[in-house]
């Protein structure tokens, strides 16, 4: 699995001209999953952003976490996220995983992130997506579980 997250002051995820996902203060989580990637990368990758020390304490230093701060998560599926651009101009989605299990997948990563206490509003798998935010820093981190 791959993600980029950033610490948003908010943001909102719309298919068509309807907002299905927004939250305040957090983090909006770009997640790709990979043709390999199990369970076991999902656990790994909810349980690190979540603790992720990327908010500011009482002395403006990144020292807090999501769970510490009571923010909320945006999580958006995005398998371009797996597009190797090596070669040639176009790239190749051959490393991201079949839509079935990147759905599977996706859900999971979401209810264990649910499971930790954090509020989670999602997008909609595999729809056309039109993402908008207000990036809080900018703090802007690229995770893989692999």
């Amino acid at each position: 699995m791959r993600t980029v997250v950033q610490r948003v002051k908010e943001c909102s995820v719309s298919v068509g001209n309807k907002v299905v996902g927004r939250i305040g203060p957090g983090l909006l989580v770009l997640l790709g999953v990979g043709a390999d990637d199990t369970s076991s990368d999902a656990d790994y990758l909810s349980e690190k952003i979540v603790n992720l020390r990327i908010f500011s304490d009482e002395h403006g230093k990144m020292n807090r976490s999501l769970i510490e701060t009571g923010a909320e998560m945006l999580v958006v599926s995005q398998f371009t996220l797996l597009g190797d651009c090596r070669k040639g101009r176009r790239p190749s989605f051959i490393k991201a995983a079949d839509p079935q299990k990147g759905k599977r997948l996706y859900e999971y990563f979401v209810d264990r992130v649910r499971q930790k206490g954090v509020p989670v509003k999602t997008g909609r798998f595999g729809a056309l997506m039109a993402v908008s935010l207000i990036n809080d820093g900018p703090v802007t981190l690229i995770l893989e579980s692999q």
